[in-house]
C-alpha cells in the first residue's frame, strides 16, 4: 500500500513540476531574493566559542567570577624584546605610542612605562602615594638607563606583569572598553586604529612589536574566517565543476549544476541571516559544504536523464522518469546526510546546535533546488547530443567497474582478509588516540599573531588566564594577615608548576606596600610581620591611590580575593593533570571549612568544554548510527540487512580513528565532527546500491549473484563519480589555515574514499558470502519503501 502511495506521489510530483515550470521558477526566484535580503543580518562572531551550555556549573562559576571582577578578555598586550628600545629616541616613541593609544575612546586604560606608578611613602601625612616613574620626555641616555634600572631592579611588583627580568623584554597592557570588546567596534579599532599605530612605531624605530591578547586574537581570527569563506566557495566551485566536466564532458550540464549550487550557497547565507546566527569557524563551512554535497545530487539526476535519453530519445518521458525514479532515491540519501548533521542539535553546545540546524536545513534546500531546477532547465533545452552521452560508455570507467566486479567475483577471501587486517590494525591505533584541545592550536599557524602567542608564552610563561577566587566568608577577611600568608603559600606552590606563570594577587600589593614603607628597598618586597602590618595598614587606609590598585585584586566588600596565573598552551590532557595538582595545593593551604575556593578562567573553561563536547559528539554519532539503522530497518525490514549495510560504513570510521591514533591526531571538537559527517554521507552509497540490488532481485527472479553483479555495474559509475567529487570537494578544506578545518577536510576525504571502496567491494562481497543467511524473498520483494521503481512499471 505504502509503495503505491509513494509511486503515485512521485508521478504526481513530476507532472506538477513539469506543468508549472514558470511558476516554480518565479517562486524560487522570489525565495532567493527574500533570502538575499537577509544577508544584512549576518554577523561574524566576536568571541571565542563557548563549548559549554549556559547552565553548566563551570560556566556559572566563570560568570560569577566575571560579575565580581569584570571582563578578563579585554586586554591587549604589546611587547618589545630589543635593547635598542632603551635609547632616548625609541623610549620616547614607546611612551608616545602609549599616549596615542590612551587617547582612543575605545581604550579604558594603558599601563606602560609612560604612566607607570611607583608606590611611595609620604612621612608627613603618613600615607602611601602613587608617583609617576617617567615625569617628562627623556633627553639623555643616562636618564633612560636610570629608568631602566629602576624598573628591572627596584620594582618587583611589576615583574611578570610588565617586564621579564631575565631577557629585558618590556610590555604594555591596553585595556579595551568592556562595552565594545565583543562588538564590531572592537574590530574597527584593532584593524583601523591599533594596527596602523603599531606599524608606524615599527617603521619609525625599526623595532619588532609583538602583540597578543584575546581582543586582538579574536579580531584577526574572525578576519581569517571571513577571508577563507570566499576562498572555500571559489575553490569548491572550481574543483567540483572541473571534476563534473571531466566526467560528463558537457559545458551545459556543468553550467546547470553550478546554477543549482550557487543558488544553494545564496540560500545558505540567507538562512544564516534569517535565523540571526553568527558566522563561526563551523558555520562558515556550510556554504562550501552545500556545494560539495549538492553536486552528487546533480550527478545522479543528470546521469539518469542522459541514460533515459540514450534509451529512447523522448525528452518528456526522460524528465518525468528523472523526477519519479531518482527523486525518491535522492530524497532518502539526503535524509541520511541531513540526519548525520542534525544529530549535532541534541548537543547543548550553542556552536554545534546552530551548525546542525543550518547544515541540515540547507541539505534539504539543495535537494529541493536540484530536483526542481535541473528538470525544468533541461525541459527548455534541446536533447543532449551524442557527444554529451559518450561518458556513459567511457572505457576507463568500465575498466574500473570490471576490476571491482572481478574482486567481488574471484577474490572475496582476499577482500575479507584485507578488511580484517585493516580492522585489527585500526583497533590497535584507536588505543593510542588521546583527547586533547587547545584555544590556539586550531588557529592559523602561519599567521603573525600565532608566532606572537608563542613569543608571549616563552617570555611570560603563558597567555591563557587561570583564576583562583578565594572567598574568606567574612567582610574584609582578605586583608587579615593569616589569609594573606595562606595565599602567599599557595602562590609559592603554584610557582613550582612549570606550565604556570608567576601568580599575581593582593599579596603582591601588600608586599609592595612594605617595600614602599621601607623607602622602596626591593629587599623588603615581602609580607609584613604582625608588628609591621599595623603600621602599614594605618598608611594604607589613608591612601586613595592604593585603593584603586586594590580593586583589581579584591572585591568591594574585602571578602573575596583573586589569584591570577597564566597557563601555557599545553592541551587539555595535560591541563587536567595541572587542575588536579592545583586542587591538591588549594585544599592543603586553604581548608574548605574556612574558605570557599573557585578555580576558573578561560583555560579551564575551554578544557571542560572540550571534554563535554567530545562526550556529546560521541553520543550524536551513536544517535546518527541508530537513526540510520532505524531507517534501513524500515526500508528493508531485515535485521540481517541492517548489519550487512552498517559494516561497510562503520569500518571506514574505525580505520580513520586508527589512522588518527598512529599519526598522533588527537580527538578534539574539530576532528570528532568527522565521524558524524562522514557516516551520514557514506551511507548514501549503501542505500543506492542496496536499492538497486533489491530491484535486480525481483527482475532476475531471485538470482542473487546475477543481481549483485548487475547492481554493481549499474550503480558503480554514479557512486564512483559522487565519491570522487566528495573526496576532492572536502579536500578543499585542507587549504584552510585553521588546523581544525584542515583536519576535518583531510579526514572526511579519506573516510569517504575508504567508504566508497567498502560499499563497492566489501558490501557486494558480504551479500554473496551471506546470501543464504540474508535471502528472504518476502522481505526483499515487499519492502516498506520502494526507492527505485521496477523497470517494468516506470512512468510513461
Amino acid at each position: 500500500m505504502l509503495n503505491k502511495i509513494t509511486k503515485g506521489f512521485w508521478k504526481k510530483t513530476s507532472r506538477i513540476i513539469l506543468r508549472n515550470r514558470i511558476i516554480i521558477l518565479l517562486i524560487l526566484l522570489g525565495i532567493t531574493v527574500f533570502l538575499a535580503m537577509q544577508w544584512k543580518n549576518m554577523r561574524f562572531t566576536f568571541t571565542e566559542a563557548n563549548l559549554l551550555p549556559d547552565h553548566h556549573p563551570i560556566n556559572l562559576e566563570y560568570n560569577k567570577f566575571l560579575d565580581t571582577f569584570g571582563e578578563e578578555g579585554n586586554l591587549i598586550i604589546i611587547a618589545v624584546k630589543d635593547s635598542n628600545l632603551f635609547t632616548p629616541k625609541n623610549f620616547n616613541a614607546w611612551n608616545k605610542l602609549s599616549k596615542q593609544l590612551q587617547a582612543k575612546p575605545e581604550v579604558d586604560l594603558v599601563v606602560s612605562t609612560d604612566n607607570l606608578q611607583k608606590l611611595v611613602k609620604n612621612n608627613e601625612e603618613q600615607r602611601f602615594e602613587l608617583e609617576s616613574l617617567v615625569k617628562n620626555k627623556v633627553k639623555t641616555q643616562s636618564e633612560v638607563d636610570s629608568i631602566k634600572d629602576e624598573i628591572f631592579l627596584k620594582l618587583p611588583f611589576y615583574q611578570s606583569l610588565l617586564y621579564n627580568k631575565k631577557t629585558y623584554t618590556i610590555r604594555s597592557a591596553i585595556y579595551i572598553d568592556k562595552e565594545i570588546v565583543n562588538t564590531n567596534v572592537r574590530k574597527d579599532f584593532v584593524l583601523n586604529d591599533f594596527e596602523p599605530l603599531i606599524e608606524d612605531f615599527e617603521a619609525n624605530t625599526g623595532l619588532d612589536v609583538r602583540v597578543s591578547g584575546m581582543p586582538y586574537i579574536r579580531t584577526l581570527n574572525s578576519q581569517s574566517i571571513i577571508d577563507e569563506i570566499s576562498m572555500f566557495i571559489g575553490a569548491a566551485l572550481g574543483v567540483t565543476s572541473l571534476i563534473f566536466f571531466f566526467f560528463f564532458r558537457s559545458f551545459r550540464a556543468t553550467f546547470i549544476s553550478m546554477i543549482v549550487v550557487i543558488i544553494g550557497v545564496m540560500w545558505a547565507f540567507g538562512i544564516l541571516g534569517l535565523l540571526h546566527y553568527e558566522i563561526t569557524v563551523l558555520t562558515a563551512l556550510i556554504p562550501p559544504l552545500i556545494i560539495v554535497i549538492g553536486i552528487p545530487n546533480c550527478i545522479f539526476l543528470i546521469n539518469k536523464y542522459q541514460q533515459e535519453v540514450q534509451k529512447h530519445g523522448n525528452q518528456a518521458k526522460s524528465l518525468q522518469r528523472v523526477i519519479s525514479n531518482v527523486g525518491n532515491a535522492t530524497l532518502m540519501t539526503n535524509v541520511t546526510t541531513a540526519a548525520g548533521f542534525a544529530t549535532f542539535i541534541i548537543t547543548e553546545s550553542k556552536l554545534l546546535k546552530e551548525f546542525g540546524i543550518v547544515a541540515s536545513l540547507n541539505i534539504f534546500a539543495i535537494f529541493v533546488l536540484s530536483l526542481l531546477i535541473i528538470p525544468i532547465i533541461y525541459s527548455f533545452m534541446p536533447l543532449p547530443k551524442t557527444k554529451h552521452l559518450k561518458h556513459l560508455n567511457t572505457r576507463w570507467i568500465n575498466t574500473f567497474v570490471s576490476w571491482m566486479e572481478n574482486s567481488v567475483r574471484n577474490h572475496r577471501i582476499a577482500v575479507f582478509i584485507v578488511s580484517l587486517i585493516a580492522l585489527i590494525g585500526s583497533i590497535i591505533g584507536i588505543y593510542q588516540i588521546r583527547i586533547s584541545g587547545s584555544l590556539i592550536e586550531d588557529m592559523p599557524q602561519s599567521a603573525a599573531f600565532f608566532d606572537d602567542i608563542r613569543f608571549f608564552e616563552k617570555e611570560f610563561d603563558g597567555i591563557l588566564p587561570v583564576e583562583i577566587m578565594v572567598d574568606t566568608k567574612r567582610k574584609n577577611g582578605v586583608m587579615k594577615l593569616s589569609t594573606l600568608r595562606r595565599m602567599d603559600e599557595l602562590e609559592e606552590l603554584i610557582r613550582e608548576i612549570p606550565e604556570l606563570s608567576d601568580p599575581i594577587s593582593v599579596t603582591n600589593l601588600v608586599k609592595y606596600s612594605k617595600q614602599a614603607y621601607y623607602n622602596g628597598n626591593p629587599n623588603y618586597f615581602q609580607l609584613p610581620n604582625n608588628q609591621e602590618n599595623t603600621f602599614i595598614l594605618s598608611y594604607a587606609k589613608k591612601s586613595s591611590g592604593q585603593a584603586d590598585l586594590l580593586k583589581s585584586f579584591v572585591d568591594s566588600t574585602g571578602q573575596v580575593a583573586r589569584i591570577t596565573t597564566f597557563m601555557q598552551d599545553i592541551g587539555t590532557d595535560k591541563m587536567e593533570g595541572i587542575e588536579t595538582d592545583l586542587w591538591k595545593k588549594i585544599n592543603k593551604v586553604l581548608p574548605q571549612d574556612r574558605y570557599d575556593v573557585t578555580l576558573t578562567g578561560k583555560a579551564l573553561v575551554f578544557m571542560k568544554g572540550t571534554k563535554y563536547l567530545v562526550k556529546n559528539l560521541i553520543m550524536s554519532l551513536a544517535l546518527a548510527i541508530f537513526l540510520i539503522s532505524l531507517f534501513m530497518a524500515y526500508m528493508f525490514r531485515s535485521f540481517k540487512m541492517i548489519i550487512v549495510s552498517l559494516i561497510p560504513n562503520i569500518l571506514p570510521l574505525i580505520i580513520t580513528a586508527g589512522m588518527m591514533g598512529f599519526l598522533g591526531i588527537p580527538i578534539k571538537p574539530s576532528t570528532i565532527l568527522v565521524f558524524s559527517v562522514a557516516f551520514g554521507i557514506s551511507v548514501d552509497d549503501t542505500i543506492h546500491f542496496l536499492a538497486k540490488y533489491r530491484q535486480e532481485l525481483t527482475k532476475n527472479h531471485w538470482h542473487i549473484r546475477k543481481s549483485v553483479y548487475n547492481a554493481l555495474r549499474e550503480t558503480g559509475v554514479s557512486m564512483f563519480y559522487t565519491s570522487i567529487v566528495l573526496f576532492f570537494g572536502f579536500s578543499v578544506f585542507m587549504l584552510s589555515s585553521f588546523g581544525g578545518t584542515k583536519a576535518l577536510g583531510g579526514l572526511v576525504s579519506f573516510t569517504l574514499l575508504v567508504a566508497m571502496l567498502a560499499n563497492l567491494i566489501l558490501l557486494p562481497a558480504l551479500l554473496l558470502a551471506l546470501e543464504r543467511n540474508i535471502a528472504n524473498k518476502k522481505v526483499m520483494i515487499k519492502p516498506n519503501v520502494d526507492i527505485l521503481p521496477k523497470n517494468g512499471k516506470e512512468s510513461k
